[in-house]
């Protein structure tokens, strides 16, 4: 009976309501009767109306974009860790009726000079935010009051989607222990950064709870350093320059370790018999690696998809609209040890 091309005045005409009314019925919103409703809702559906995504974003006062930001140096870094969780968050995007469009910032981000383009014309209706950023950047969406949530780091007064850092890093310790290694490393940089800081402590748990000491001495760290793969061979350096060398090492990510790999078996040790070695977030090199990588596996996309989803339930119909000031709770993601050769004699 109904044509894809019918309109809303079609419906209108056919139901003997005004177009206002039937606006109203397919927004879900004012006083309409029930029977009115239900005679509207039939005929638009014989009628093959499908509603103009423009108009009921126009309607609805949205735009029907998501903004997703994240720094230049992160984005280009060759492990692929956002570029999945940019993934995950597009097919998630896809079930909401959101378009994502995507923008990097420069580390040394200056309000107004470096602003995204779809923040200053305000062309997106929520904003999701990879990895660590400028605070600067986040006064400037703060102020925005804008519906926000972060992915893989944490800050003051906003949602976010995290990885259960300090718990992965405390089974990959604990794993090492489980091997047999009771001088055990940890190999770190950018500490201030919240999910190496946790993965620090989740290293330090392990320990206390199987009676070991921390030895200062084993905690292998560049402050200011990015945790990339250049840091790993220098901090895989000051291990070899240990008086009393560790047996094993965990690297608060995939790039620390395999940094510090390429230093140990440039200077002719053995993984894992010299020095075991688990890493942080299973990227795709790590399979890969000279001695494939044991490494603590990050369900990357499956963080995007519960940052969209999260961001679309804020940002969703006037009705059901959070403010921006509620629902600012942390979402933590499960990890895996995903066990490789790189642990295990023999393996």
């Amino acid at each position: 009976m109904g044509s894809a091309r019918s309109t809303i005045r079609d419906v209108a005409r056919a139901a003997g309501v005004s177009i206002s009314t039937v606006s109203l019925v397919l927004n879900n919103k004012g006083n309409v009767s029930e029977a009115t409703r239900r005679r509207v809702l039939k005929v638009a559906r014989e009628l093959g109306y499908v509603p103009s995504r423009a108009a009921r974003d126009l309607s609805l006062q949205r735009t029907g974009n998501v903004g997703f930001v994240l720094r230049e140096d992160h984005f280009t870094r060759s492990e692929p860790f956002y570029t999945y969780i940019f993934l995950g968050t597009e097919f998630e995007a896809r079930l909401h009726n959101l378009y994502v469009l995507l923008t990097t910032i420069p580390r040394d981000y200056r309000r107004g000079e470096h602003t995204p383009r779809f923040l200053r014309e305000r062309s997106v209706d929520g904003l999701l935010i990879a990895g660590k950023v400028s605070d600067v950047f986040l006064e400037e969406v703060r102020a925005m009051k804008l519906p926000t949530v972060l992915i893989d780091y944490e800050a003051e007064g906003f949602p976010a989607v995290v990885i259960d850092n300090q718990g992965g890093a405390r089974v990959a310790v604990e794993h090492l222990i489980q091997q047999g290694h009771r001088r055990i490393a940890f190999v770190g940089a950018d500490i201030r950064h919240p999910s190496i800081a946790n993965r620090l402590e989740g290293y330090r748990i392990a320990l206390v709870r199987a009676g070991l000491p921390m030895d200062p001495a084993l905690v292998l760290v560049e402050d200011e350093a990015e945790p990339t793969r250049a840091t790993g061979q220098r901090l895989g350096a000051r291990l070899l320059a240990l008086t009393e060398r560790p047996t094993a090492a965990f690297c608060a990510n995939d790039a620390l370790a395999l940094g510090v790999m390429e230093t140990l078996l440039q200077a002719g040790l053995r993984v894992p018999d010299d020095v075991a070695l688990v890493g942080f977030d299973d990227v795709q090199g790590a399979a890969q690696a000279p001695v494939p990588l044991t490494s603590v596996r990050v369900f990357k996309e499956q963080m995007g998809e519960l940052a969209m989803r999260h961001l679309a339930e804020r940002i969703g119909p006037e009705q059901t609209r959070r403010p921006y000031a509620r629902g600012q709770h942390t979402i933590v993601a499960p990890t895996e040890l995903v066990v490789r050769a790189s642990s295990v004699k023999n393996a």
